[in-house]
């Protein structure tokens, strides 16, 4: 599978597959209100969905699941880890053909058109690229791309001269000219939410447990996971910035619906359901 430019568009071509991607600058801001950020950790199966099936939903990864069980085609359907689709192929597939439109890097859409070839036909595809990419290879180094951006209005990142780890932390505000990656797919998910013009996102199963796996599967069948791994260096301080540095700037507001998640309140805070109702009328 590859991407061939054909005038001012963009195509992806592989077997059996000839398709236009779609723009992201052309849905830039294009939205406005409250969007839900749907996740797979354990509290989504307990969240009642269907009684705000009004607001748009950015589903994730397997999480596509609870919309079809509910009732919901996602808004968008999101994903960015090829492992997910060899492992989970069958919920990729579903997610691609429920999705109104699908936000995924190349490395997925190549995995979902092996699996089925007609599961991307006629679909409303954007390719979710990460900042500091040409050909899947880093252009520059983490510290080199973050100095790089530090005074750039639309790449918010962090710099460190002494430690590496911090330069990969980041957050796009135009998302055509890239994300960051953070080790979860919900900070992906506010990116884009964030880049289509939602300034109210609500997140959904994003428990961020790694001992309490994910709604949809258990035990020896469940897919391995990082999240232990990896919040500390990568996921907290992902979330720290999006609180300190682009929610002021934007005026982004944040909530979290898992009381359960090891995201602190003081960083993204929680609301039970009855709260959220007085935030955002059942309908």
């Amino acid at each position: 599978m590859k991407v061939e430019s054909r005038g001012d568009a963009r195509w992806l071509i592989a077997p059996d597959l000839e398709l236009q991607l779609q723009d992201f600058v052309t849905v830039r801001d294009a939205f406005s209100g409250p969007v839900f950020l749907l996740a797979s950790g354990p509290s989504a199966s307990h969240f009642p969905l269907h009684d705000h099936r009004n607001c748009p939903v950015i589903a994730m990864n397997g999480s596509v699941l609870r919309c079809i069980e509910q009732g919901i085609r996602p808004f968008f359907y999101l994903c960015d880890d090829p492992n997910f689709v060899m492992g989970r192929p069958e919920l990729a597939i579903k997610g691609a053909l429920h999705g109104e439109r699908l936000a995924m890097s190349l490395d997925v859409l190549e995995q979902i058109h092996a699996a089925d070839r007609t599961a991307l036909q006629g679909k409303k595809v954007y390719l979710l690229e990460r900042v500091n990419r040409s050909d899947r290879k880093p252009i520059l180094s983490d510290r080199a791309y973050a100095w790089s951006i530090r005074h750039d209005p639309e790449l918010i990142s962090n710099f460190s001269l002494l430690r590496r780890k911090p330069n990969r932390i980041g957050f796009s505000l135009n998302l055509a000219r890239g994300y960051f990656g953070s080790r979860t797919i919900p900070f992906a998910g506010l990116q884009l939410s964030c880049h289509l013009g939602f300034r109210q996102a609500f997140l959904i199963g994003v428990d961020l447990r790694q001992q309490g796996g994910r709604f949809y599967e258990q035990g020896q069948a469940a897919l391995p996971s990082s999240l232990d791994e990896d919040f500390e260096q990568y996921i907290l301080p992902s979330f720290e910035l999006m609180a300190k540095k682009i929610a002021p700037r934007t005026g982004l507001q944040v909530f979290n619906l898992s009381l359960e998640s090891r995201l602190p309140h003081s960083v993204v805070p929680k609301l039970t359901v009855q709260q959220l109702d007085e935030l955002l009328p059942r309908g």
